[in-house]
């Protein structure tokens, strides 16, 4: 049988802190093919952004039009400004057998689950060993003040009370093992019934043979 699936739609998910960005390079490096979402926004670019590398940067109207005629797999407004997947590119690349990688929250993980490519889903939430170690992290990357860094552990204990709304949940407390543990689970997920659309066509076959010998 000739070796054909269909891509993953790979959600990451965790709070801030958590280990997220690391583990979503280190998928990269293991296997370049993994494509990153490319979100859509309303927001004006930003110096050395360019436009379907970055973001596809569109005006609300154009945005919404998106949302209206479902061409968005999620979205949402965030400060002021619309952010959202277009549908279309990675329906294009899971076709032709590339997984997708989505760096999205709780909310967008649940519009994805329940858009027209959920079943090709999989999603993985990180929780941190503590919360302990969630603070120390976000204090270690020395980018915000203390009152941002107690906005920014608020935020993380909303995502963290969704954590069972994901498919695996993955303890990062040593982040090599939760690297292994989550290439496991894509090997394991590429390999789902659904992912494989060249089995039926096997099946078939094994059909036909076996009526030809009965």
């Amino acid at each position: 049988m000739t070796e054909t699936r269909r891509g993953l739609l790979i959600i990451l998910s965790s709070p801030s802190g958590a280990g997220k960005s690391t583990l979503a390079a280190r998928l990269r490096d293991w296997d370049p093919g993994i494509r990153f979402s490319i979100s859509a926004t309303t927001r004006a670019p930003r110096p050395g952004e360019v436009d379907g590398e970055h973001y596809h940067f569109t005006d609300e109207d154009g945005f919404k039009r998106m949302v209206a005629e479902s061409e968005m797999l999620e979205h949402a407004h965030v400060f002021g400004n619309f952010y959202g997947s277009p549908i279309g590119p990675v329906r294009s690349a899971i076709e032709a057998g590339s997984d997708v990688l989505f760096d999205i929250d709780w909310q967008g993980a649940q519009q994805i689950r329940n858009s027209s490519l959920g079943a090709h889903t999989l999603s993985i939430f990180l929780l941190p060993p503590s919360i302990q170690e969630l603070h120390r992290r976000l204090v270690a990357r020395a980018q915000d003040d203390e009152a941002t860094i107690q906005r920014r552990m608020q935020k993380s204990w909303d995502e963290i009370s969704h954590w069972d709304g994901y498919d695996f949940v993955l303890i990062n407390d040593d982040l090599d093992a939760t690297e292994a543990r989550l290439k496991s689970i894509i090997t394991a997920a590429r390999l789902g019934r659904l992912q494989q659309p060249a089995l039926t066509d096997h099946v078939r076959r094994l059909q036909a043979e076996f009526e030809a010998i009965s």
